[in-house]
């Protein structure tokens, strides 16, 4: 597990010394900030825009941790994935490809920060020690997703696009209003969307409660190119990082591939939220391997070149050749994260199966906390509905 702060000595072997601005790498690559390239050449740090320093000191464990973080929450969604296609789940959301902009973030997260989710932070989930099977009971439709966002510090996943985001600034307002910022100590709150949900109007209502009322929290925006088959292009003229300009609060784009990157970024970011400092926006700029969900067609609306390009940018084949290049890993290590992975996903696999469907008169259990007369009249005339197809051939 990931624990290094960005700005502190490096502990361990570090990389060959590299620093450069942010900025674009190939030709029509877009301005960001990197710190691990696609070959994984470390670069030392960054220097943004705004002339801070973007770095990360890990240990050797930790750069080991991260890689190991990427690999699992990777097969754990594919058998997710393998299973809606079985006919065990009803639907489910891949983050394949996105796994680096979760996990770095993910780890980038003090404990007492609060995250506010989609339905797609499987990673996030991961990181805030989450068993990874409690959204496989939502997407089986078995219960409402089972963690206690308080425990945790991770609300309920959101299926409504962008509502989080207004959820997430109420709460950070309130954490404002307790004075629970200011410190090193302070909390901080995460905001997570897509590249298509920066034209829900929820989500501008909550960029201008935010900057007006310097709400402690970062918007992080995974733009993974497309809004289901909806392109990039067609959300917006100028890069979305630019628009937390026109809210009066910062915006800066992270290679959301490059773990070590995002966790740089968002670490910052929360840092200065938790110290009074307000919002600011992160674009995570990454790419969605695979389907929006098991019930969309991507070959319907992109290429196969243009996925193509994007493997070469995959984010845990190049946090592996970085372990590779500074010999922090080898064969056995990375041997021995797959057996992990390929464990972990089997163990899902036999739970996900195991889960005991509810009866259905649950669905009226926790519809008012004290009970209704109107919900008891409910429930007593679909039992009774029920109870008319026993002995039948239904």
């Amino acid at each position: 597990m990931a624990k290094g702060d960005p700005g502190v000595t490096t502990r361990g072997r570090r990389a060959a010394p590299r620093s450069k601005k942010a900025g674009a790498g190939k030709a029509g690559d877009p301005e960001l900030v990197q710190l691990l390239t696609p070959e994984g050449e470390r670069i030392e740090s960054v220097t943004g825009p705004d002339g801070t320093e973007y770095r990360v000191d890990f240990t050797d464990e930790e750069y080991r941790g991260l890689y190991r973080d990427l690999v699992l929450v990777r097969k754990l969604d594919a058998e997710a994935t393998a299973l809606q296609r079985q006919g065990e789940l009803g639907i489910w959301a891949s983050l394949l490809g996105q796994e680096a902009a979760q996990v770095g973030s993910g780890r980038a997260l003090r404990t007492q920060d609060m995250a506010f989710p989609t339905y797609r932070e499987h990673g996030v989930l991961y990181c805030r020690g989450i068993d990874p099977i409690m959204p496989l009971g939502l997407f089986r439709g078995v219960d409402q997703g089972g963690w206690d966002p308080n425990e945790f510090k991770f609300n309920m996943y959101t299926i409504v696009i962008g509502a989080q985001t207004l959820h997430a600034t109420g709460y950070a307002m309130g954490i404002a209003m307790d004075g629970k910022t200011g410190t090193d100590d302070g909390e901080a709150v995460i905001a997570y969307f897509g590249d298509g949900a920066t034209s829900q109007g929820d989500v501008n209502e909550a960029f201008v409660w935010a900057g007006v009322f310097n709400a402690p929290m970062v918007f992080f925006c995974q733009n993974n190119q497309y809004a289901i088959s909806e392109p990039l292009e067609r959300q917006t003229r100028i890069p979305l990082y630019q628009r937390a300009a026109g809210f009066g609060f910062p915006g800066i784009r992270v290679d959301g591939n490059d773990v070590l990157a995002t966790y740089a970024v968002t670490r910052h970011a929360l840092d200065n939220a938790r110290h009074g400092q307000g919002p600011s926006l992160i674009e995570a700029y990454t790419y969605r391997m695979g389907a929006h969900t098991t019930s969309d067609d991507p070959t319907r609306y992109r290429i196969a070149s243009e996925v193509e390009a994007w493997q070469a940018k995959d984010p845990i084949a190049r946090m592996k050749a970085f372990l590779t290049k500074q010999q922090l890993a080898d064969a056995d290590f990375f041997a021995e994260v797959d057996e992990q992975a390929r464990r972990e996903s089997v163990h899902l696999r036999e739970r996900v199966l195991a889960m005991p469907n509810p009866e259905p008169t649950t669905l009226f259990d926790h519809v008012y906390p004290n009970g209704s007369p109107l919900v008891d009249q409910q429930r007593e005339q679909f039992s009774r509905y029920l109870e008319s197809f026993e002995g039948s051939a239904h």
